[in-house]
């Protein structure tokens, strides 16, 4: 005897039967998951051949290496900039620490250096003398 949908019981022996979807079928068995890789996969490989594709074309190759001929420039650049930047931080603290330091032949050094710019501000004839003709 058959029994309409969700009437039946269990205690008259008849085990009701529910209906299961297709989609509910292959969740159960993991087949969902299967066609979600499957389709992940089939994502990346048309990325891949349209890649490839672009690349076997001339001017992708061009601009490519243009592209690494400019980084490459660039790159040089950069490198020189860093070069300079940190040559002149160097002297900096090294000039730095010269000025601060109290060896005798610094010492020395800078009393010749006030001495010469002592010099150099005086005026080279004496005030009130007249140029030779």
């Amino acid at each position: 005897m058959h029994c309409p949908k969700g009437q039946c019981d269990a205690s008259n022996g008849e085990i009701p039967i529910q209906p299961l979807a297709l989609a509910d079928l292959f969740q159960k068995q993991g087949v969902s998951e299967t066609v979600k890789t499957k389709d992940n996969w089939r994502k990346w490989i048309w990325w891949f051949l349209g890649v490839f594709a672009a690349l076997q074309l001339y001017f992708v190759r061009e601009l490519l290496a243009a592209f690494a001929l400019f980084a490459l420039g660039f790159a040089a650049i950069a490198f020189l900039v860093t070069t300079v930047y940190i040559a002149q931080k160097s002297w900096e603290a090294g000039v730095a620490r010269v000025a601060a330091s109290q060896n005798s032949w610094i010492l020395a050094a800078r009393r010749g250096v006030a001495t010469v710019e002592d010099l150099g501000r005086r005026p080279i004839r004496r005030p009130g003398s007249e140029p030779a003709h």
